[in-house]
């Protein structure tokens, strides 16, 4: 049976289809080896990053991650795995991957659990780096690639900045103080550093055609610039909720990126 008739890596995909809808998309335009490994990727994180959210109780939450570690402690040993619908395809996508950057994402969640904002904009990027760049890192890898670091870190920190600020308004409906500076001008120069950074790093098709099929990890970025580029130019987009690009916009970037 192929993976979209049934199985882990459908249900994989339809957890990623209902909770991370731009990282289906991209992975969707993926070659079918590449949707292999990307689609439990990117369930692990949806399921990583609702931890915190779906209960008011920071120990049970805190247990919803720690369950998460003990997961990854078990690919990572490369012996028994738990029976779990993502479980299952993520130890045999990530055979033979160093799990700890994943580890680190876990546990940087943790910080989710805080209502306070973070203390400073370099907190903030580290968050950011440790979800969504591991994850990036950890595709790569898993898709046999040795990942360009630094090019790759740069555009993930971008691409996730702009999730999160997409995020700022439920974010806030849930009680977390999500900036450390929530002013428009404020939101407006974060937006512009983290443009200035993806612009004097590689390009994206060029990153892409460089990394061969684990290119299609790098898909995933391809909403970052022009998202924070509408952040830089209209900073209460943010807190109003209107942080977005038509579909034909957001499926032309995706798709051609």
């Amino acid at each position: 049976m192929s993976w979209q008739e049934g199985g882990d890596l459908y249900a994989c995909a339809q957890i990623v289809e209902r909770g991370d809808p731009e990282r289906f998309l991209a992975a969707m335009a993926a070659p079918l080896p590449a949707r292999a490994v990307l689609m439990p990727l990117y369930a692990f994180n949806v399921e990583v990053s609702r931890a915190p959210w779906v209960t008011q109780e920071p120990m049970i939450a805190q247990m919803r991650l720690q369950w998460w570690q003990d997961a990854l402690e078990e690919i990572g040993s490369g012996g028994f795995t738990r029976r779990h619908e993502v479980v299952t395809p993520l130890a045999q996508a990530l055979a033979g991957v160093d799990v700890s950057g994943l580890q680190a994402a876990v546990a940087a969640r943790e910080a989710d659990l805080e209502r306070a904002p973070f203390a400073d904009e370099t907190a903030l990027m580290a968050y950011l780096d440790a979800t969504a760049g591991q994850l990036a890192l950890a595709a790569l890898a898993a898709l046999g690639a040795r990942a360009e670091e630094a090019a790759v870190l740069t555009h993930a920190r971008a691409a996730a900045l702009a999730r999160y600020l997409q995020a700022v308004p439920e974010l806030e409906a849930r009680g977390k103080l999500p900036l450390p500076d929530g002013r428009a001008e404020a939101i407006a120069a974060l937006a512009r550093t983290r443009l200035k950074e993806v612009r004097k790093a590689p390009g994206l098709r060029a990153l892409r055609r460089g990394h061969g099929l684990a290119g299609a990890a790098l898909r995933e970025f391809a909403l970052g610039k022009p998202l924070l580029a509408q952040a830089a130019r209209d900073p209460a987009a943010v807190g109003e909720g209107r942080l977005r690009l038509s579909e034909f916009s957001r499926r032309w970037h995706l798709l051609t990126s």
